[in-house]
């Protein structure tokens, strides 16, 4: 079993800032690539950034120079710095992890995604 638990969520006015962090648990052998999307009302879930177990990260166009993530390999926990908040930047937030477990003598990947959490801009 593994657990993706997001925090941090919550209310703030445009142009303020908000950390939020996944902190994952469970059967967990190593980690691959750990992603940030979120999903505005209305909208598809899109990628906001990731970074893979090496520590290079990628952003959407939309969040370039105010986002930043980073995780912390032994407490298996990703986080997302995000500043200058917009109002369309309002969206659940979610975290997602490829993580392997091991099975026996074999490995095997496992696509997994926390609950969300709500992050609200206003103007």
């Amino acid at each position: 079993q593994v657990q993706l638990v997001e925090s941090g969520g919550g209310l703030v006015q445009a142009g303020g800032s908000l950390r939020l962090s996944c902190a994952t648990s469970g059967s967990i052998f190593s980690i691959n690539s750990m992603d940030w999307y979120r999903q505005a009302p209305g909208k598809q879930r899109e990628l906001v950034a990731g970074v893979t177990s090496g520590g290079n990260a990628n952003y959407a166009d939309s969040v370039k120079g105010r986002f930043t993530v980073s995780r912390d390999n032994a407490k298996n926990t990703v986080y997302l710095q995000m500043n200058s908040l917009k109002p369309e930047d309002t969206a659940v937030y979610y975290c997602n992890a490829v993580i392997n477990q091991r099975i026996g003598d074999q490995i095997h990947a496992l696509d997994a995604w926390g609950q969300g959490t709500l992050v609200t801009v206003s103007s």
